[in-house]
């Protein structure tokens, strides 16, 4: 581990001016010193003092608020830290950050110093390091709870567990091998050892065996609306988001690119996704447009499948469509085959992964279906809904009985819905948010929360599995390696060992002032 940097930081931590108080954070050997320029008295470790603010070159006081002193190793950054608390005003915070800049000694802070002086410090490891920077991030409770376990150490600690048992079994089988010869060392050291090992390799099975649901929930649902030119694709977008965010226009091919919203459904993060409509086009933009909408509907962990129902002829060749997943079977073998990594790379693995959905939409434009929605009678709008809804399922089971199919649409959801009005959407939200709700169910618990999480652990777990299943007589001579290779990566896990070529990587998406 490297040496913490001796020179002192500061930036501004709080958030962008104005605001009614701003905290600017200085640490290093120099911060007491740092106030006493800035004409403070410091006051004692841990406890609020009320102070002016002086420009160190003029003796001018540029403002009054708070000061706060941490000491050295009781700090949370294992340095001297100081707290200031000014007003938060543009001009206040611009000759604030101005000020400490002219003391001696003193320099503003690059993106995540504060948190990295902690992790060199020992104050936290890699994992709650990890965590911290996703609690800063964290748009949804869901995330939240889990970035605060993180933090906390949930992965880490149980790694560290883990760690301390790897080391107990292999100075059980060190001992076999370098004192076998001395009688005062038990004859069969490598049983416990394999014990040991045996056990850990399946606890950390089970870490792994999640569903990927920790990495589904930092990360986010994807939802994908697909489906062909003017079938309302971003008039739907734009309802669920509640804002204009994709163009909408009565000329097909409008949607070029995929428009991404983020939504917060129950708590749980889910993108939403409005793709190019799809349709045979010989215009290269549109024609890059609709690749794009294949391969990410094809990674998606939802795709619901707009249609017209104001063009009722067209209707079964488009659930056809739609149920034949042609977005992630596309005729261009190369797209389809990107697609198809891009869904296993994606793909959290819950039983709720990777549905289509049938959405119905400009029921407002079908008289029977409008009356019916518009009905003040519930019973009777829920009448209506079901007989468009097993109109639907019936075309489509015709159709695929012409073509000799044996699958049916039956267990597929089917919304009928107008973008335009609103009418049906609510439900069509409510499935959405209990979707999101089962594909992530406890995933705030799980340990593994990264793709560096998970590529660490399932390091380990190899090098364990080879460790318990060699041949008796490879054991005494490998055993050992074996043994040392997997708590080398969990030593890489939490940042005790050989991590110096990811801690940039780590680091240079955190806040300045963080």
């Amino acid at each position: 581990m490297n040496e913490p940097a001796r020179d002192t930081i500061f930036a501004l931590s709080s958030g962008r001016p104005p605001a009614a108080i701003a905290v600017i954070r200085v640490a290093g050997p120099r911060a007491r010193a740092a106030l006493e320029a800035l004409g403070v008295k410091v006051p004692e470790p841990r406890r609020v003092g009320l102070a002016r603010f002086r420009d160190p070159a003029s003796g001018e006081i540029i403002d009054e608020g708070l000061v706060l002193f941490f000491e050295g190793a009781k700090s949370e950054i294992g340095e001297d830290t100081a707290e200031l608390q000014p007003h938060g005003g543009r001009a206040i915070i611009a000759a604030m950050l101005a000020a400490l800049g002219r003391i001696e000694g003193l320099r503003p802070a690059e993106a995540g110093e504060f948190t990295r002086r902690a992790f060199e410090n020992g104050k936290m490891d890699l994992t709650a390091v990890e965590g911290l920077a996703d609690l800063v991030m964290a748009e949804t409770e869901g995330q939240r709870r889990q970035a605060y376990r993180q933090m906390r150490g949930a992965l880490g600690k149980q790694a560290d567990a883990w760690r301390e048992r790897l080391i107990q079994a292999l100075a059980l089988v060190e001992a076999r091998i370098d004192f076998s010869d001395e009688g005062d060392v038990p004859e069969d050291l490598l049983a416990p050892a394999l014990a040991i090992a045996g056990a850990l390799e399946a606890e950390i099975a089970g870490a792994l065996a999640d569903g990927q649901r920790g990495e589904g929930l930092r990360d986010g649902l994807t939802v994908a609306i697909a489906g062909p030119p003017n079938a309302g694709k971003s008039t739907l977008l734009n309802r669920i988001a509640r804002r204009e965010a994709a163009i909408v226009s009565t000329y097909a091919g409008t949607t070029r690119d995929v428009i991404e919203v983020h939504l917060d459904l129950g708590g749980m993060p889910v993108t939403l996704l409005d793709t190019a409509g799809i349709r045979d086009t010989d215009n290269p933009v549109e024609m890059e447009g609709v690749r794009r909408a294949r391969q990410r509907a094809a990674a998606a962990d939802l795709v619901l499948w707009v249609v017209d129902a104001s063009a009722p002829d067209a209707l079964p060749g488009e659930a056809e469509t739609w149920l034949q997943r042609p977005l992630a079977h596309s005729p261009d073998a190369g797209a389809a085959q990107a697609a198809g990594i891009a869904m296993q790379a994606a793909d959290i693995k819950s039983e709720s992964a990777a549905q289509s959905w049938l959405v119905v939409n400009k029921c407002d434009l079908n008289q029977e279906v409008t009356k019916g929605l518009r009905a003040g009678d519930s019973t009777v709008r829920n009448e209506a809904k079901g007989r468009f809804n097993e109109t639907i399922t019936s075309m489509v089971n015709k159709q695929l009985t012409s073509k000799n199919e044996s699958v049916t649409h039956n267990s597929e959801p089917v919304f009928s819905i107008s973008a335009l009005s609103g009418d049906g959407v609510p439900p069509l939200l409510g499935a959405l948010e209990r979707f999101a709700a089962d594909a992530l169910a406890g995933a705030d618990a799980a340990l593994v929360t990264r793709a560096r999480h998970r590529r660490a652990l399932e390091e380990t777990l190899a090098a364990l599995r080879r460790a318990v299943t060699r041949p008796v007589a490879e054991r005494e001579d490998l055993l050992a390696e074996e043994l040392h290779g997997a708590a080398r990566a969990l030593g890489r896990l939490t940042g005790r060992v050989d991590v110096e070529d990811i801690l940039d990587v780590i680091f240079r998406d955190f806040c300045i002032g963080k």
